[in-house]
């Protein structure tokens, strides 16, 4: 998995991240992403989604144990690699609180990760303020729009975690 900076992305690819995030496409993804997602997701074989297609952003369907229900939930979210997996920015398009996948994530570190069509479990962990920053820096640059995710998110200081590959 690698990200592809925003600086060399196609154009296309770029004027959908700036939409993306902007107050007019987070009011259009947010309700409809994750189904647009899954459809993707589903009709590649779980190689691509919608959000990997339009923003040319690597995606990762993340399969976490819900923090109460424990049922199953999954979700796209962008990927950064990192050298023990993966990390994830937990950006929940800016808004007040942290997505669910990060509360899931929290009681029940194990997960389960689809990307390219690859999938293997993962063990979750919060990053910790130095690893965090060095993933926000190497996650700006494929992806700029969370600069402003972290200004709509005011006090919630927004936190990154690292997926390790195996058990």
């Amino acid at each position: 998995m690698s990200g592809e900076s925003f600086g060399n992305a196609n154009a296309f690819h770029r004027a959908m991240r700036t939409l993306a995030a902007t107050k007019v496409g987070v009011a259009l993804l947010r309700p409809t992403a994750h189904h647009l997602d899954r459809f993707a997701s589903k009709v590649t074989g779980g190689r691509k989604t919608f959000a990997e297609i339009v923003s040319g952003v690597p995606t990762v369907m993340l399969t976490t144990t819900g923090a109460k229900s424990g049922q199953p939930r999954t979700v796209a979210v962008y990927g950064i690699p990192h050298p023990e997996g993966l990390a994830l920015i937990a950006s929940n398009f800016g808004g007040p609180r942290h997505p669910g996948w990060y509360h899931n994530l929290r009681a029940h570190p194990d997960a389960e990760v689809s990307v390219g069509g690859d999938t293997w479990h993962a063990t979750a962990r919060l990053a910790t303020p130095g690893e965090r920053d060095e993933i926000w820096n190497k996650g700006l640059e494929i992806y700029p729009g969370w600069r402003k995710y972290e200004t709509r998110a005011g006090d919630r200081h927004i936190e990154a975690f690292i997926l390790r590959r195996g058990r």
